[in-house]
């Protein structure tokens, strides 16, 4: 879609908003129907649900807000709402649950959708804040897509023979980039008070400033992050920080999740197949822990979230924050790898027209990117429409996502799209990029750079 939905005619939001909602579901389908039923409810890591889990929550849901809330309908199935509220149920207890069965499962979301679809034909689009711009249609079909990344990475935690399979990667690429990009001292439009389907926590739009600062062009990739093992990385403490350090003793990390040392080479499994680590992709599967002190090995820092928002929006030529670092229009297959068309990120340097204007490369797709920053709200931030999308997780221990990854779906990855997690997590498809100061008098150990051999 080409329009922004704000210009959209009541008729062709309800034909997008009908599309998008069929879309998302076919991904959906695609991820629960490539396994056995037996696989579907099993729990193949004690940080993740049951696949069959998320399938159902994803039903009840859209049950929950769009016929119950904003069609003012009967409940379905009352009667299940406890099994599938995430926040009464931790992850490790939910396979003991009495959860529907995939059939069950399948034949309940079919209901469901049957109803919204019906709901979103009679329902106005406009009057309460809701339903402007069919936001509570946007934020399910956000959820959905989200629970769909969340099943993607259940799919590479899985042991077994490969499940899901998705075109080899072709994309553009630029062979001579500088190792960083200086982003100017200054103030930017950080957030938004404009975009139609944001959640509550990318809003208010307020003026942030940064110092001026260098970041890196691209994401760290393996071969430089191969460059931290061979210098005995993960055994110096000298470059973690005093929790990183215990973190990385008692989990015993010695690489990347999923990476296997093989003689002199490492592997790594993906999607059920084991293959060489490509040494040009992204690093993916790092702690924040491992992304911090890789880092402080290279003489950087992980960026702040407003560096990073400011690097993936801002535009010097005219001092506006962009919707995307490529402008204001969706993201097509040339400007990002987004949305599960492919199972890896692209190599450093790709998809050049997606670049920023201060010439930062794959802000958005390929991996999420670890920041320095803890989760908090806006200035001016409120809740919507529920305090525990966003607001119940402020004041954490939780670390800062942003730019989406490959199985990232382009409705939840804006440049103003924020992402939380705990410092320790890897499962998800997160990398990261380096920052440090733009100041000359400051030591610099190092400047590695993706082309670096």
């Amino acid at each position: 879609m080409s329009m922004p939905i704000t210009e959209l005619s009541t008729t062709a939001l309800r034909e997008h908003l009908a599309a998008e909602l069929t879309r998302a579901r076919a991904r959906s389908a695609v991820l629960t129907d490539a396994v056995e039923d037996s696989e579907l409810v099993r729990q193949h890591s004690r940080i993740m649900s049951p696949l069959v889990w998320d399938f159902a929550h994803i039903g009840n849901q859209e049950e929950l807000w769009l016929v119950r809330d904003v069609g003012g309908r009967e409940p379905l199935r009352a009667d299940i709402d406890h099994l599938y509220d995430a926040f009464r149920h931790p992850r490790p207890q939910r396979p003991a649950l009495p959860l529907l069965d995939p059939t069950q499962t399948r034949r309940y979301l079919g209901e469901v959708r049957s109803k919204v679809l019906d709901v979103l034909d009679r329902t106005p689009l406009a009057g309460r804040k809701l339903v402007e711009h069919g936001f509570a249609f946007g934020m399910i079909v956000q959820h959905e897509q989200q629970h769909d990344e969340t099943m993607l990475a259940t799919h590479q935690l899985r042991v077994g023979p490969a499940a899901l399979h998705a075109p080899a990667l072709q994309p553009a690429r630029s062979s001579d980039l500088p190792a960083e990009a200086l982003v100017p001292e200054g103030e930017f439009t950080m957030g938004t008070s404009t975009e139609p389907w944001a959640l509550d926590n990318e809003r208010p739009a307020h003026r942030a400033c940064t110092s001026a600062y260098w970041l890196d062009t691209t994401p760290v990739t393996n071969r430089a992050y191969q460059a931290f093992l061979a210098d005995g990385g993960y055994d110096n403490p000298r470059w973690w920080s005093e929790r990183g350090w215990k973190h990385r003793c008692e989990a015993g990390l010695v690489a990347p999740q999923f990476w296997y040392r093989d003689g002199e080479s490492w592997w790594r499994s993906r999607f059920g197949i084991i293959e060489p680590v490509p040494p040009d992709e992204p690093v993916v599967h790092v702690s924040f822990f491992e992304a911090q002190a890789y880092a402080a090995w290279a003489g950087k820092r992980l960026p702040t979230e407003v560096e990073w928002e400011k690097a993936a929006r801002f535009d010097p030529a005219t001092g506006r924050s962009r919707r995307f670092p490529w402008g204001d229009d969706n993201p097509t297959p040339a400007h990002a790898n987004l949305g599960q068309r492919h199972l890896q990120p692209a190599v450093a340097g790709s998809y050049p027209a997606g670049a920023s204007p201060l010439g930062v490369h794959q802000l958005i797709g390929d991996v999420w990117e670890w920041t320095s920053s803890l989760f908090s709200g806006y200035p001016g931030f409120a809740p919507f429409p529920y305090r525990e999308y966003s607001e119940v997780f402020f004041g954490g221990d939780y670390r800062m996502l942003r730019g989406g990854s490959f199985g990232t779906d382009a409705t939840v990855c804006r440049g103003t799209f924020r992402n939380w997690d705990h410092p320790v997590r890897r499962q998800i498809f997160v990398g990261f990029r380096c920052a440090r100061d733009a100041d000359p008098g400051r030591p610099h150990r190092r400047k590695p750079s993706w082309t670096e051999h």
